[in-house]
């Protein structure tokens, strides 16, 4: 990985986890589906509780911080694969960036209707 590509991942996972999350509700919702269900979609890939992920919220978070206190990252998001922004995410290299992408895949999933047991992948 080049400098300008750290220097990007960096700028990246500074981002306030608080500043994203409007953009997964608003996309779910466009297509019908609820806060609600981003929200659980967060919860099952996180571990965190929902007053837990209020704080992070409410701390305006970075996506580092956010992702690498996680309570426990769900197991079967290794199950999660397929194409988002034209990267595989099961080939993501960079163990952060992977994670972030999950969470866009399945937020993906969601808005094109997709049941959400499938989305869990129980």
């Amino acid at each position: 990985m080049g400098k300008q590509d750290t220097k990007t991942l960096q700028r990246v996972y500074a981002y306030s986890f608080a500043s994203v999350y409007p953009h997964y509700v608003a996309k779910a919702e466009k297509k019908g589906r609820t806060k609600a269900e981003v929200d659980q979609i967060i919860r099952w890939l996180t571990g965190y509780t929902q007053k837990q992920f209020d704080a992070h919220l409410k701390k305006k978070t970075d996506l580092e911080t956010f992702y690498g206190t996680a309570p426990k990252m769900n197991p079967s998001r290794s199950l999660i694969t397929g194409v988002i922004c034209g990267i595989r995410v099961e080939d993501i290299e960079e163990p952060l960036m992977q994670e972030i992408r999950y969470l866009d895949k399945l937020i993906d999933e969601l808005a094109k209707g997709k049941a959400m047991e499938k989305i869990l992948r129980s």
